[in-house]
């Protein structure tokens, strides 16, 4: 098998402070299970990241590095901790990006179907194009892919809306770059989506 090509992967993540993580699941578990949840699912993410083995990975925290959830992660893997900036999610993405010095893969927490497979295939796409999209069912997307910072792929979105991934496209194709998309995965947001967690992953549902 050919190796997979060295990407940095950008995670995105909250501190799982109760009543800051999850919030749209805190009216139907509660803020400290919702807290519990986001913790299980940034440890997932971090430890499927580092297991992908492209390369450097790095956790941007939010709202700062000192929650203990994130000084545990430097202890179980080999990430590098940042602080995000403020400002929307495309201002985080921009920040992502801009450190990330070359090809870079930016995901979050919320997704616990993206496995180690979709990471190197992703990676492996971005020998092929410009930018590389996982779509999610919502109307977002759970991974972003580029070669270098595009600023204009994330200014001016309406992000937490179910245009994001159309807007997305329609920015792509306006600056003349090319895309792949893998296949849909979805995000954990809803009780729907909980329960959904529960059955097919189990060791991170409450």
């Amino acid at each position: 098998m050919r190796p997979s090509p060295r990407v940095a992967i950008a995670i995105l993540a909250k501190a799982p402070i109760p009543g800051l993580s999850k919030t749209r699941l805190i009216p139907s578990i509660g803020a400290h299970a919702a807290a519990v949840l986001q913790n299980r699912m940034t440890e997932r993410t971090v430890a499927t990241a580092c297991a992908a083995n492209l390369g450097p990975t790095t956790v941007w925290c939010a709202p700062d590095l000192s929650h203990p959830a994130f000084r545990e992660l430097v202890t179980r893997h080999a990430v590098t901790l940042r602080r995000q900036p403020l400002g929307d999610l495309g201002a985080r993405m921009r920040a992502a990006m801009a450190a990330g010095g070359g090809a870079i893969l930016v995901i979050g927490t919320d997704c616990p179907a993206l496995n180690t497979e979709t990471l190197r295939t992703a990676a492996t796409a971005l020998q092929e194009t410009d930018v590389v999209l996982s779509p999610a069912e919502d109307g977002g997307y759970v991974l972003i892919g580029v070669h270098a910072p595009h600023p204009q792929l994330f200014s001016d979105i309406a992000w937490g809306s179910d245009t994001v991934l159309s807007e997305t496209r329609a920015r792509v194709a306006m600056l003349g770059l090319t895309c792949i998309e893998l296949p849909t995965l979805w995000d954990v947001d809803t009780e729907v989506d909980l329960a959904r967690c529960q059955t097919l992953f189990p060791e991170i549902s409450l």
